[in-house]
């Protein structure tokens, strides 16, 4: 049986982003799953995530919703061609376009949660709607159209 996480299933030569990749030590390193039709990320900020004492810095919450798009845009494409995460040739993807409204403050002292939900595919392009919640509550949206990335790029 293979991982629900979509990360777990980046190439090696693309799973250095700072974001979502699993082989970059200083990064992020979210990790997505499926709960039924939503994609769901759950990430702890740290104390180097401030913006004001107590609250998270906006680019954190752009970064986290960059990344978790991009992952769902994959996994989604695989749901769509009713194929494995695992299969190859592998789906990765890119943004194309980030929008981030901002709600609320997030506080810094409590995990994040992000939900996805694929708005719309069409050909290489997947757009995804997240919401950004802490303490179960929405502190930011966003909407990332995610490109598919073409073979050669990443490749040594």
């Amino acid at each position: 049986m293979t991982s629900p996480v979509f990360q777990d299933h980046y190439p090696e030569n693309v799973a250095h982003c700072y974001g979502c990749g699993r082989l970059n030590e200083l990064g992020h390193q979210i990790r997505t799953v499926w709960e039924g039709e939503e994609s769901v990320t759950r990430y702890m900020p740290r104390p180097e995530h401030t913006a004001i004492p107590g609250f998270v810095y906006g680019g954190l919450i752009a970064s986290l919703v960059d990344c978790h798009s991009t992952g769902t845009a994959a996994a989604a494409m695989y749901r769509h061609e009713d194929r494995p995460l695992d299969s190859l040739p592998p789906f990765r993807f890119v943004t194309a376009s980030l929008h981030v409204d901002y709600l609320a403050p997030t506080p810094i002292d409590t995990e994040i949660e992000l939900r996805g939900r694929v708005k719309e595919i069409r050909g290489r392009k997947v757009v995804v709607e997240v919401t950004v919640l802490s303490g179960g509550k929405p502190t930011a949206r966003g909407e990332v159209v995610a490109a598919q990335m073409p073979p050669s790029f990443g490749a040594s």
